[in-house]
């Protein structure tokens, strides 16, 4: 569609001609011509924007009127000057800030040349940007969002990835991002506004509603990919029933020149739908670019034209207003989340996906602590710090970011990124949890003492481990603060050092508290943990409630003692390591579903590393082609879940690694985690994004019965009858779009090649997954869990205490920060099951508690008062 003009001195868009008659867009034009609507621009090049406004001007034509369609007349469409600007994708993120400077400039400048041209731009942290570089340019922009003509809509930090990103992430898009709008503009968005984003998770119309946006805007999936959209205009319900009034983009955000060329096939789009109003976008998008002349000519244009539809320039604000007055009767309702596009992208990258989940997971942790060490004993609340590390990690969810369909050295960036705002993290919870652990009083100078943390709030047996300074072969006892034996063993410490080892413990913790553990020699008298240790052979874990055994073939037998059945359909078919055919681009453009199969790993090495009262572990390796799997099996003692602790050494191309798990149950169903929720979908074996879990239940024997597996660092599943898969790693080359073909015997950079480490809990259940306790299982596994190592001190708090807690088994607090204005606290709880609920939240430090109602998937927010103990429920705005 799109070439170099290469008589110019300076590279430009060849502008696109239009001739009379146009041929009308039809399904079979789409697949015709795919890349018209999987990138409007691909690689547009690097040069100036404003060169680029010039030339598309030089060469535009004057075309013949345009013979439309008989419905056109009846057509209202609002034409929307966009830019999208992709902040990493084809180019560095540093090349960003000039690419918004000149995308901006340019667009000032054609509102110069027309008085009636609007502008519409997202993306709070560009208008940051603008603020920091050109504060005239930023006070030209303002003047124009005063009067109408410039649109702020989007209300994010970014246009981000909503799939993969966890739902405070989401929360927290939007409380920066209208934050900075408000204060720059003096107005927040009304409109959600992500148009190049690879999907959008059920979740998205209660979390816009929330940061006060009752609208939507975004293009992918398009009508081919998500044909049960069949209005472009229509009322989106979430998992929780909230209703987003949503709009999606008939064909595409970008048209360089004649809007002709884009305007045509729109008119077809759109015939036949309840309602003759829509948006129609044009101007240069991707690396920037705006409006142009070419744009403008051809719509004065248009607007000659007998027949044409009616045309005027706006914006989204206004397109809404004019529209929600007078919606029609059977607007349709669209329930569910809206997929697929480029499925790929749920599994690509798999060091930032992890980097994602874990550090999503330290900024939640050390607000918690931070927070509540500000109320509770005098800890520092580092808000600037907070907001640091939160912008960084809300920028590297821009959606290529987070694909990582972007080029190599992005990685790097993004690590760099993800890194700094970890260490902010780290600090920020230090600082808070060692001022409370140099409160509690250590006695005894022969003894070793720890402080461990719950994050959780909720009562919750943690499985820690920490590294001491203990001789070999010395009798332990390991003892909470009234003196009960913890249950515990000692381990191979990771130094290789004389006189160090490895302290395994499981610990009952207080909800959102603390409990210290002493570690000492025994004495007499004093009474053991009870434990009944799991056992252990060559090839099999067991315990009271269920036993593993790894086959000669590299896959699993998984039997549950309790329900006294095989937990896979083929008993010895568990976890198998499948390599599937993904000769893709990046994107996985051309996939739904992963189905061809060319190998699996086979086991080369089985061993015991563990054999204790508290747990066991054996070590298996497998391989395939030049590639290792190493799993580490973990069960502990009582437990009803099985440990894996993965080790990926990846050296494969155009191919994909997932975990088979046949599950033994009829007529299953399908669960997948998605951002403050969960949602049920098809068993047909697509390919699907989720967050930490996913679940297949159904019956056995009459009964309900499932297996859920969680993992801390995969977004990418897919579900075939009753074959449950997670895709663990692919192999295509960095920033592949087709229709480029891979050439043989060229070098390319492969993506997610060498080391990758990761954790999975396998989770069998009679019952549902909600009366299995998934949501806090996953919970417990990814976030990680604080402790303090203490000298000989004294002090004058007890032993263990808790600062938070909710009654109810379906309601997690996930977030408990200082509010951004004030120092009230902030505290965000949602429902996890699906099913209406009421709990109370007790904060024993404020002496006060809160009761309250949820309905199903809802998130709550309140804010208190420390001073004075008001409580209330406010929205993501904390307002």
């Amino acid at each position: 569609m799109f070439g170099i003009d290469t008589n110019s001195s300076r590279p430009s868009l060849s502008t696109v001609r239009r001739t009379s008659p146009v041929r009308a867009f039809t399904a079979e034009h789409w697949k015709e011509r795919p890349l018209l609507f999987l990138r409007p621009v691909l690689a547009v090049g690097l040069f100036s924007v404003l060169a680029c406004t010039a030339s598309l001007a030089q060469n535009a034509t004057t075309p013949a009127p345009t013979v439309w369609a008989p419905e056109a007349s009846q057509l209202r469409l609002h034409m929307i000057g966009n830019a999208h600007v992709d902040a990493p994708w084809l180019w560095p993120l540093s090349e960003a800030t000039a690419v918004v400077h000149s995308t901006f400039r340019s667009a000032l400048e054609r509102m110069k040349e027309d008085p009636d041209l609007t502008m519409t731009t997202s993306s709070s942290q560009f208008y940051e940007w603008v603020e920091t570089t050109d504060p005239a340019m930023l006070a030209e922009i303002k003047a124009h969002v005063k009067s109408g003509r410039w649109d702020v809509v989007g209300g994010w930090w970014v246009e981000p990835d909503v799939n993969v990103p966890n739902g405070e992430s989401l929360i927290r898009q939007g409380l920066y991002g209208q934050r900075t709008l408000e204060r720059i503009f003096g107005r927040h968005a009304n409109v959600g506004y992500n148009p190049d984003s690879f999907g959008h998770n059920g979740n998205m119309p209660q979390i816009l509603k929330l940061e006060e946006m009752p609208y939507y805007v975004f293009m992918r999936p398009n009508a081919l990919e998500k044909p049960a959209i069949t209005q472009n205009l229509f009322q989106w319900q979430g998992i929780d029933g909230t209703r987003a009034l949503t709009y999606r983009i008939p064909l595409y955000y970008h048209e360089n020149a004649d809007v002709h060329v884009h305007m045509v096939p729109t008119v077809k789009a759109v015939s036949g739908q309840p309602q003759y109003t829509f948006m129609e976008f044009f101007g240069i998008g991707d690396h920037g670019g705006g409006p142009t002349k070419a744009n403008m000519q051809s719509i004065r244009q248009v607007q000659k034209e007998p027949g044409a539809p009616h045309i005027f320039y706006s914006t989204p604000d206004k397109y809404f207003a004019e529209v929600k007055p007078k919606l029609p009767a059977d607007i349709q309702v669209f329930i569910g989340d809206l997929q697929h596009h480029s499925v790929g992208t749920y599994t690509a990258g798999s060091q930032i996906k992890k980097l994602n989940r874990s550090t999503e997971a330290a900024l939640q942790t050390a607000e918690k602590f931070a927070a509540l060490g500000a109320v509770s004993w005098g800890a520092p609340y580092p808000k600037n710090d907070f907001t640091t590390a939160w912008k960084r990690v809300l920028l590297l969810q821009f959606h290529d970011s987070m694909a990582a369909t972007t080029i190599p050295e992005h990685e790097d960036t993004a690590r760099d990124g993800y890194g700094r705002a970890r260490d902010i993290a780290t600090d920020a919870l230090y600082a808070s949890v060692q001022r409370l652990a140099w409160q509690v009083p250590t006695t005894d100078p022969d003894s070793q003492y720890l402080v461990v943390f719950n994050p959780h709030a909720w009562p919750a047996k943690l499985n820690v481990e920490y590294d001491l300074g203990w001789k070999d072969q010395t009798p332990t006892r390991v003892e909470d603060e009234t003196g009960k034996a913890v249950s515990f063993q000692w381990i191979p410490a990771t130094s290789v050092i004389n006189g160090r080892q490895r302290l395994v413990a499981a610990v009952d913790m207080p909800p959102m508290g603390y409990r210290q553990l002493r570690i000492r020699k025994p004495s007499a008298g004093d009474t053991p943990a009870a434990v009944k240790a799991p056992r252990v052979t060559e090839n099999t874990l067991e315990n009271e409630h269920l036993r593993l055994t790894v086959t000669s073939t590299g896959t699993i037998n998984l039997f549950d003692k309790d329900a006294n059945r095989e937990v896979f359909a083929d008993a010895d078919k568990g976890l198998r390591a499948v390599v599937m055919d993904d000769n893709n681009d990046t994107w996985a453009h051309q996939a739904h579903v992963y189905d061809k199969e060319v190998g699996s790993f086979s086991r080369t090495d089985l061993r015991i590393l563990e054999s204790g009262p508290l747990r066991s572990l054996l070590r298996e390796t497998l391989t395939y082609n030049n590639s290792t799997l190493r799993l580490d099996w973990i069960l502990y003692a009582g437990s009803r879940n099985v440990e894996v602790r993965a080790t990926l050494d990846w050296h494969e191309h155009l191919k994909l690694l997932a975990f088979s798990f046949p599950v033994n149950v009829s007529t299953p169903d399908a669960t997948y985690e998605t951002a403050y929720g969960a949602i049920h979908r098809d068993n047909r074996g697509e390919e699907d994004p989720g967050q930490r879990w996913i679940d297949v239940s159904g019956q056995a024997d009459g009964k309900p019965y499932g297996f859920t597996v969680i993992n801390d660092a995969k977004y990418g599943y897919s579900v075939h009858g009753n074959d449950l898969r997670v895709s663990i790693a692919r192999s295509a080359v960095y920033a592949n779009h087709e229709p480029r073909q891979l050439l043989p015997g060229t070098d390319y950079t492969w993506m997610d090649q060498g080391e990758q480490t990761f954790r999975m809990l396998l989770v069998p259940h009679s019952g549902s997954w909600q009366q299995a306790g998934v949501v806090r299982a996953a919970e417990e596994l990814v976030t990680e869990t604080p402790i303090m190592y203490q000298g000989i001190h004294p002090g004058t708090r007890p032993g263990a205490a808790s600062f938070l807690s909710v009654d109810a088994s379906d309601i997690v607090v996930e977030a408990v920060k200082q509010s951004e204005d004030g120092e009230d606290l902030i505290v965000r709880s949602y429902e996890t099951d699906g099913h209406a609920s009421h709990a109370t939240l007790q904060f024993p430090a404020l002496r006060k508690s809160w009761s309250g109602d949820y309905h199903p998937y809802e998130i709550k927010t309140l804010r208190i008062n420390p001073h004075t103990g008001t409580m209330k429920e406010v929205d993501a705005l904390e307002r």
